[in-house]
This record gives C-alpha cells, structure tokens and sequence, in this order.
C-alpha cells in the first residue's frame, strides 16, 4: 500500500497520466527493476543459471535469487571430481534469512568449485553472475540445456512466482 501511494504521489508530482501509470499497480512489476537477468545464460525455475561455453558450463544462482536470500554467510560446494546430477542438490548457501540448497540445472562431472566462495562468500550478492559462480560442470548430456529457461522465459517465471507470493 505505501509502495503504491508512493508511486501515486510521485506520478502527480511529475505529471504522469493513471493510464500510463497503471502498471506501478504491481509489486512485482518494480520489483523485477531491481534484478538482472543476462542474456546468453540459461535459467532453472529453481534460480540456478547456467553458461555453457564449448565443453564446459558454468553455474551459478541468479541475481533475483541472491536478492530473496538476503546477504549470504556462508557457501558449502562439492569437491571437483564429483558428479552434478540434474535436479539434484550440490550444496547449500546460507544467509542471514535461512538456508537454502543449490540444484543442478544439468548433469555432468564437476571439473572446478569457485574457492574464492569459502573466504568471501558475498560474492554471490555483489556479483551473481561473475565472481559469485558455483561450479563449472562438464556436461554428461547436453541437450538437459534445451529443457532450461530463457532469459525472457525466466523474468515471466519470476515476475509470476512473485506475484504469487
């Protein structure tokens, strides 16, 4: 209520029409402003992203997701060597609001663990998509990535599952 007397208030203030402003009516619509979806990534409804790049992929959990967690604590990853298998949990990053578990949006051996992850585990708030990466996984089969969300698709998830909540 206070978001949308804010956005009501501030229309009138610069002159906006309630035709052209009927979409601030929506929570969810200004909260995806604040979120970063890249193109060239894949998405799993579970917020994980994946970059997949010649025999190797990258993953990592999305922008939107790091902003529902709140600052994140603490990160437990798998050792390299193991097996991601799709769907299932590989680790698990703590926040100041709980404790959730990671899912591999693909199968495939694990070839590296972000370590930088284990001394400054906030890389996943400040740079989800960059130095905040999980693991980088080689993929056992990969047309798993054809059953993965695009960037577009992914925001409508998003934008849905907000609205909902």
């Amino acid at each position: 209520m206070a978001l949308r007397m804010w956005a009501s208030s501030t229309a009138n203030a610069l002159k906006i029409s309630s035709a052209s402003r009927t979409h601030l009516s929506y929570a969810s619509s200004l909260s995806r402003c604040f979120s970063t979806v890249l193109d060239g990534l894949k998405y799993a409804t579970s917020h994980e992203w994946v970059k997949h790049e010649g025999t190797v992929a990258t993953i990592g959990i999305s922008d939107h997701a790091q902003d529902h967690l709140g600052e994140v604590v603490f990160v437990d990853l798998p050792e390299p060597n193991g097996q991601a298998a799709k769907g299932s949990s590989f680790g698990a990053v703590e926040s100041v609001k709980a404790t959730s578990d990671i899912y591999s949006p693909i199968s495939g051996e694990i070839v590296e663990v972000n370590s930088k992850l284990t001394e400054t585990p906030g890389l996943i708030n400040t740079s989800p998509y960059e130095d905040g990466w999980l693991i980088k996984v080689k993929p056992s089969n990969p047309s798993e990535l054809d059953s993965l969300l695009s960037p577009k698709e992914y925001t409508k998830h998003c934008d849905e599952e907000d609205a909902s909540h």
